[in-house]
């Protein structure tokens, strides 16, 4: 346990330093960008006198490490400023807005797993054969093509030509949930909604599956490449010869070994989710961070872009640091090698 605690702080200090690089960093670009932010939000009827004063108010007038300054002294005080494409603090616009992306990411990322995992298994365990060569294909096929891709082709089948899975949005317009948590299957249990619950899982299911069917791919063929290789290992001839069932050979003895080198990648893939749903969510018009972070681009919103940076970011980091946690928990030797050290 000690040595699962040393390995958190000194992911949680790296992590820390690298958040800091990465706001200098997006804050110095976001800057660079062509384009007036005051001007963009006036519009192009707005004087010069009105221009001048709003980048006043946003300190667009002063040198940049001086902006920077005034960005980390807000920081430290919880607050990212105002947006200029909602007029609203953008920690109300992230706090709106995160909870649509988080929801959908982490029931895709429960499909990447659920899914994606026991097909590498599988394929695995019956590999050379036609089952195997079929994984194979489904995967490179979710591999090939991009997630935005996968939500038209999923749209056109299950919501045009077979109306099973509404088009757009969260929820029916039927259903008046209380916002506690911001996550609408959360807070319809908490209501004791269940019907509300079945309709926004309804409406999530397809947004969902659509982005996870990349991930799903590479987590099926990371774990059968994987699990090919520990077959050939000594101690698995070992457990054949003492007649141990196949599938608890799978599962014990071949899987656990195979899927430490596959964590790492799977727990990147389910961060680059965040990032990756700004198309998925303009397509099934899910109201999440990622479309409103596609939205303050085009309109060099200097705040709202370093915000939704940060979270993005903070989120990659997270992920990480429960990959790293996961990998110490599951091989033994690191967390030797960290007691001796």
């Amino acid at each position: 346990m000690k040595a699962v605690l040393g390995l958190l702080a000194g992911r949680l200090a790296i992590s820390t330093l690298v958040l800091a690089g990465v706001s200098v960093l997006i804050f110095g670009i976001a800057r660079v960008i062509p384009g007036n932010p005051a001007r963009i939000a006036l519009g192009p009827n707005a004087t010069k006198e009105q221009v001048a004063k709003l980048a006043a108010e946003l300190h667009l007038d002063e040198p940049i490490w001086i902006q920077y300054g005034h960005f980390v002294r807000d920081l430290s005080r919880g607050e990212l400023g105002i947006s200029l494409y909602t007029n609203r603090p953008v920690t109300t616009d992230i706090a709106q807005f995160l909870p649509a992306t988080l929801e959908l990411v982490l029931i895709a990322g429960i499909l990447m797993i659920g899914i994606g995992l026991p097909l590498g298994m599988v394929a695995a365990k019956y590999r050379g054969g036609f089952v195997d060569n079929l994984v194979r294909i489904v995967s490179l096929l979710g591999v090939s093509a991009p997630s935005f891709v996968w939500a038209v082709i999923l749209m056109l089948l299950f919501a045009f030509y077979l109306p099973l899975f509404p088009i757009a949005g969260r929820i029916d317009t039927e259903f008046a949930i209380e916002h506690v948590t911001g996550f609408l299957l959360v807070d319809s249990l908490i209501a004791g909604e269940f019907r509300a619950f079945g309709n926004a899982m309804w409406h999530l299911f397809l947004p969902a599956f659509a982005l996870s069917l990349s991930g799903i791919g590479q987590a099926a063929r990371l774990t059968r490449a994987n699990m090919v290789e520990t077959y050939e290992k000594p101690y698995i001839e070992m457990a054949r010869s003492y007649g141990f069932p196949a599938w608890r050979i799978a599962r014990r003895y071949a899987f656990k070994p195979s899927l430490i080198p596959s964590l790492t990648i799977i727990g990147l893939d389910f961060a680059a989710m965040l990032g990756n749903a700004f198309l998925v969510e303009a397509i099934f018009a899910w109201p999440g961070l990622s479309r409103y972070g596609v939205a303050v681009i085009l309109r060099k919103d200097l705040n709202a872009i370093v915000g939704t940076v940060l979270i993005i970011s903070a989120a990659f980091l997270i992920a990480n640091l429960i990959v790293d946690l996961l990998i110490a928990l599951l091989n033994p030797r690191i967390r030797y090698a960290r007691s001796a050290r």
